[in-house]
């Protein structure tokens, strides 16, 4: 298959639908990105965003609708689709009897990446991530913030196309907060990237677009700057005097 034009969407959502018995979890949410593209995917928990993010990375099949990753369609070339696709889950699965650089690794077998391409990737993820101090410490001694820079180098560690982060912030404190977002601002600036979060200063702070998602269902969607002015209005002030109108 020929790779898609600079004008194509590198990753396109079409319409996608998820139903659990009857309840539409999600309707028809669409979604285009291009590269350079950093979108932010926006909602109140219970929104659906965790549900449709799982299926544009391919982990739940759609009721209906259609994923492309880069021209290729995510159920019928499963394999090639998401070898274009880096994706940081709200709870990180990591084995914390591993070393870092050892999980590494492992994540780089499983994208099939070959020993003579895994090695220096896997050495630009450390560095990316600012895990160099901690390569070779036991997962399971690290602190939250650390772990998630782990999920993070290994979700890039096969050099995707498209980055894919849920929640990537959650449970942090406020000084691993921000270093996390440094990181993901960073990261932005070298791949497509879309993140998934409950926090407004969150998107408003790394993307340069927001979809917001309520009950399964885009609402609303545009640059942060249009979001508010459309949501907020103009500032009004009201004063109340007392006394001699005069």
């Amino acid at each position: 298959m020929t790779a898609p034009s600079p004008s194509r969407a590198l990753l396109d959502v079409e319409k996608i639908c998820l139903s659990f018995g009857g309840l539409k979890a999600v309707s028809d949410f669409s979604l285009r990105l291009h590269p350079g593209n950093l979108q932010g995917l926006i909602g109140p928990n219970g929104a659906g965003k965790t549900t449709t993010i799982r299926m544009i990375t391919g982990f739940l099949p759609p009721s209906d609708g259609r994923v492309t990753v880069y021209g290729k369609d995510l159920f019928e070339e499963p394999g090639a689709a998401r070898r274009d696709i880096g994706y940081l889950p709200e709870n990180v699965a990591i084995y914390p009897e591993m070393r870092v650089r050892e999980y590494l690794e492992y994540r780089a077998r499983l994208e099939g990446m070959k020993s003579s391409d895994a090695r220096p990737a896997i050495a630009e993820a450390v560095e990316r991530c600012l895990l160099a101090d901690v390569k070779d410490q036991i997962v399971g001694t690290l602190s939250k913030g650390y772990r998630q820079r782990v999920g993070l180098a290994a979700a890039i560690v096969h050099k995707p196309r498209v980055l894919v982060l849920d929640e990537p912030t959650v449970g942090l404190d406020p000084k691993q907060i921000i270093a996390i977002r440094e990181l993901i601002r960073e990261l932005g600036q070298n791949h497509t990237l879309l993140l998934s979060t409950h926090i407004l200063p969150e998107v408003e702070l790394l993307c340069r677009r927001v979809l917001i998602i309520d009950k399964g269902r885009i609402i609303a969607q545009g640059t942060p700057e249009d979001l508010r002015q459309r949501w907020l209005g103009n500032a009004v002030l009201r004063v109340a005097l007392k006394g001699d109108g005069a």
